[in-house]
């Protein structure tokens, strides 16, 4: 008599009941979900492993196959990284450098993926940063003026040079109404 259900392959035992996972399986059940779809860098993930209490061996192994196959790359996750902050948080190389390494990026990773970024782009992001900045200032003292908004690019993580420069020519730009 033939079976209800269909398939007539071969019958897989259930998966054992009661007891945890061989710490391999629950690091390599462990370490793509916590990727949640995007780029991790491995630091981060061995660090959630190990907060997971999985042996550093296991989870050492475990994060080498992702590599291997292509799940876990620093490289692509600081490129993803500095591409999305640079363009959502406009932040300049100091800063994107510091959290990239902060994540536990390699630091030859950190100085390709920074060598990426357009001088001309950023400089324009510190620009539209001192504009939007300038429509919402309330402040009559110029020199006031200037000091916050050098800070404030400073804080974002452009250059000293870059951000006087920028928010000394746009100052101007904002003073001179044949220039806006």
């Amino acid at each position: 008599p033939a079976r209800r259900g269909g398939g007539g392959g071969p019958r897989r035992a259930p998966p054992p009941r009661g007891g945890p996972p061989p710490p391999a399986a629950a690091a390599r059940h462990s370490a793509p979900r916590r990727g949640g779809g995007r780029p991790r860098p491995r630091s981060e993930l061995r660090n959630a492993l190990l907060r997971k209490e999985i042996d550093e061996d296991v989870a050492d192994a475990v994060l080498q196959k992702f590599v291997d196959a292509g799940l876990v790359d620093d490289a692509e996750f600081a490129e993803a990284w500095v591409n999305e902050r640079q363009r959502n948080q406009g932040l300049g190389r100091k800063a994107l450098g510091y959290e990239l390494r902060r994540k536990g990026v390699e630091e030859h990773l950190v100085a390709e993926a920074l060598s990426a970024v357009d001088p001309d782009a950023e400089e324009e992001r510190a620009r539209e940063l001192v504009r939007r900045k300038l429509r919402s200032a309330r402040v009559d003292d110029q020199e006031k003026l200037l000091r916050r908004l050098v800070g404030m690019l400073a804080r974002k993580g452009y250059s000293e040079g870059l951000a006087f420069r920028v928010a000394k020519d746009e100052l101007g730009r904002a003073d001179d109404p044949d220039l806006s």
